[in-house]
């Protein structure tokens, strides 16, 4: 299961610490201009080392693509891609070679496959999400011409988070905060935060909100190919991802149906529209062509820089003392990477509609 999607796929290989990761796409329609530019500024958007909040491993992270692209256009045939890894530490990770991570896939990798690549996870380091972040970036440029926008943001770092909805939030401040929050003071209390728990050694969880527009009604199928599960499943491969909601989630819970119901009207221009947007976008499972909009959690990353209790390949007590340079916080860096998913999940869909 390395590949992802159904008439838009996207097919990842390599490892954390190995020579390169990189991708396949399929299914990305001839003729469409390959703004690499873009891809490249979406990758420095993921890559490490951008602030004091992430990791300090250094990777310029840039993409050559090796294959249908032809005079920066795409010519229908696989896209291939490679991102070198040039400042991996693998001596960091020596004293992981027999013992496992709380928390981490070292166990079960270890279980399935009998075998592990312990330096920095391997194939289930988040070094991974690079090739996800580039098919995402192929899947917006296709989207463009649907004039469909898809933007995601950090709501929440540990008990901090942002209470105004999405549509009194200015999107164009994400970008101006390492945390990529759009509310200014709230964006500082989640540094100052995610400050305070990396000098502890100690990392933190929070949620990333997405909210994606101009997607017209009818994507998506009636019962096991719903967009909501689409959706889900997208997010829920992203490393650390532990939940996902969409529309009022988990907080519609405590109401009753005449208080969240979406009421039909009709517009000014004759089409018709909701009142609310309580079902966020989505209704059996098919776009309804209001704002789709969702939340995932990431718990915080499994890596501290502090003593834990463990046992190694036979069951032995152990202590581990982790070394290495790691993301006290996910957040700042995995909203490219809930972008992407999204772009690629409903780039997926209008091939299905178009179809």
């Amino acid at each position: 299961m390395n590949t992802f999607g159904n008439l838009f796929r996207l097919t990842t290989f390599g490892e954390s610490h190995g020579e390169a990761v990189g991708g396949i796409i399929d299914g990305c329609p001839s003729g469409m201009f390959m703004d690499q530019d873009f891809v490249q500024s979406e990758l420095n958007r993921r890559k490490p080392g951008q602030s004091e909040l992430t990791t300090s491993r250094d990777e310029a992270d840039a993409v050559v693509f090796l294959s249908g692209i032809f005079e920066e256009k795409t010519t229908g045939t696989p896209i291939g891609f490679v991102v070198r890894n040039r400042h991996h530490h693998s001596s960091d990770y020596d004293n992981l070679k027999e013992v496992f991570r709380p928390s981490h896939a070292d166990y079960t990798y270890w279980q399935k496959y009998g075998a592990r690549d312990h330096r920095g996870g391997g194939r289930s380091s988040a070094r991974e999400t690079v090739a996800r972040v580039i098919g995402g970036a192929v899947a917006k440029l296709a989207l463009r011409p649907q004039n469909i926008s898809i933007t995601a943001y950090t709501s929440q770092v540990g008990s901090i988070q942002v209470k105004k909805s999405y549509k009194e939030l200015d999107f164009g401040k994400i970008e101006t905060t390492p945390v990529r929050c759009p509310d200014p003071e709230v964006a500082e209390q989640m540094i100052q935060l995610i400050q305070e728990v990396k000098e502890q050694g100690d990392t933190i969880g929070g949620v990333i909100t997405c909210v994606c527009r101009g997607v017209p009604a009818g994507w998506g199928e009636p019962v096991f190919g719903k967009l909501h599960a689409a959706l889900g499943n997208a997010m829920l491969s992203i490393n650390a991802v532990k939940g996902f909601e969409y529309g009022d989630g988990f907080e519609g819970v405590p109401y009753k149906g005449s208080e969240v119901n979406d009421i039909f009207y009709r517009k000014a221009d004759g089409s018709i529209g909701m009142k609310t947007n309580h079902s966020g976008g989505i209704q059996g499972g098919i776009s309804n062509g209001e704002d789709i909009y969702f939340r995932i959690a990431f718990k915080p990353v499994a890596t501290l820089l502090q003593e834990q209790s463990t046992v190694d390949l036979y069951g032995n007590p152990a202590v581990l003392k982790v070394r290495g340079r790691h993301d006290p916080c996910v957040l700042p860096r995995a909203v490219p990477i809930v972008e992407a998913m999204a772009a690629m999940t409903l780039f997926d869909y209008y091939l299905q509609r178009k179809k």
